[in-house]
């Protein structure tokens, strides 16, 4: 076998592993395809009747989730999908509660286009709701979750620097009072010597 050969039989090999380890990644309920050499993966995890997002390869570069059983998408299961450049995930009865302010957020700096498209399908007030359109005081339980009144901060700040400038008034005596009885031991010591 001639040096040329052996490149081609090589880079071959090289192309064939590459391909099968895209492959072995795949979800099982999905169908991957590679987009070429060093380019990604398009991962087509539609219409599979999923109720939660699978482990996805980290070189996807297109995701379709549309037309599944998805309620909501756990935080931090997108985040690590950093080369992705497409993603639909409409289709689904999302469920718009406090759960639902993960995917909205990580489609807001992803793909504005998808946000637009996703539709709330509970609760029943906000069914049919683009999500983009969702605002902070129809996620309910979420009002408790995250303070919104900016007199809340200031109370709690206010009691937090309270605390600490006790805390250092009561270490200043402390120690000017541990100051006091060690010259009024000292004192003693001396007296007694003398």
């Amino acid at each position: 076998m001639n040096k040329t050969e052996l490149l081609t039989v090589a880079g071959f090999a090289i192309s064939l592993l590459f391909h099968m380890t895209q492959t072995a990644a795949c979800p099982p309920p999905c169908t991957c395809r590679s987009l070429g050499e060093m380019k990604g993966l398009h991962l087509d995890c539609s219409s599979r009747r999923l109720t939660e997002v699978p482990a996805l390869p980290l070189s996807t570069k297109r995701l379709y989730l549309h037309n599944n059983s998805l309620t909501w998408v756990p935080p931090g299961a997108l985040d690590s999908l950093r080369s992705l450049e497409e993603v639909t995930v409409s289709d689904n009865p999302w469920n718009c509660d406090c759960h639902i302010l993960y995917l909205k957020l990580w489609l807001e700096d992803i793909s504005a286009p998808s946000l637009a498209h996703t539709r709330c399908a509970a609760p029943a007030p906000l069914r049919m709701k683009p999500l983009s359109q969702l605002t902070g005081n129809e996620l309910g339980i979420c009002k408790r979750l995250f303070p919104i009144k900016c007199l809340q901060f200031f109370w709690r700040d206010l009691i937090l620097i309270a605390a600490a400038v006790m805390t250092l008034l009561l270490v200043a005596w402390a120690l000017k009072f541990s100051k006091k009885l060690v010259c009024q031991l000292n004192l003693r010591q001396c007296g007694s010597r003398g």
